[in-house]
């Protein structure tokens, strides 16, 4: 994406009163799904024409996402995609031990069909050297296991933890392996599960995400020194 990113490959228009909420769901999407990258630029009159709304509406979305520390605001510069630091690694991390562990716990909903379907997806990635593939599928791996919690707004939470998560993959551009370490990782996971020992697995993912969390606070102190 080039540092002035307003269209998205699949183009959508607002479909309620509602409009600015989602408007930053939309473009909470874009970021998840890496059709925006930090430090892109947000014009906020080619996204208002391609989402159909009024640029006081468009600054409502900019708005939620700016609270959600997703997007930035520079004054006489205009709004762009965050760019997020160790700090925010930490928060993001902090909020992923509480809630995913959990959900693979006691999640009443969850579906292993489509957890293996997913692994299938990123095996698929690793297997071409397709890292972009191999991060997607990871990222939905993981909205997948808090979406067993049948709960709208853990699931809503997961959906801003993975907005910012994008952005932190993109510091790891240059480490490629960082995702492929974790395709197998997410397989140890689900035999867990089709074992029936959650609570090991629950257990296991914490250790995941501590490393995880390690790994990602080693890169970016060195790419800061």
């Amino acid at each position: 994406m080039n540092a002035d990113s307003t269209t998205a490959t699949h183009p959508a228009k607002a479909p309620h009163a509602h409009s600015g909420v989602w408007a930053a769901d939309e473009l909470r999407r874009r970021i998840a799904e890496g059709e925006l990258l930090p430090g892109d630029k947000l014009s906020e009159q080619a996204l208002a024409e391609s989402l159909g709304l009024s640029r006081n509406t468009l600054r409502e979305s900019f708005t939620l996402l700016n609270s959600e520390l997703i997007i930035t605001r520079i004054p006489n510069r205009g709004v762009f995609v965050a760019s997020p630091d160790a700090d925010d690694v930490r928060e993001i991390y902090a909020v992923r031990r509480t809630i995913e562990p959990a959900c693979l716990a006691w999640g009443p909903e969850l579906d292993l069909e489509e957890l293996e379907r997913i692994i299938a997806q990123a095996r698929a990635g690793l297997a071409a050297g397709d890292v972009a593939r191999m991060a997607s599928a990871n990222q939905e791996f993981h909205k997948q296991l808090v979406r067993s919690s049948s709960s709208e707004l853990l699931q809503e939470l997961m959906g801003r933890v993975l907005a910012r998560m994008r952005l932190v993959f993109h510091a790891m551009s240059d480490a490629p392996d960082f995702h492929s370490n974790y395709v197998e990782r997410n397989a140890t996971l689900l035999a867990l599960l089709r074992d029936g020992k959650r609570m090991e697995a629950a257990e296991t993912l914490r250790i995941y995400l501590d490393t995880a969390e390690a790994e990602l606070l080693s890169h970016i102190d060195q790419h800061s020194a």
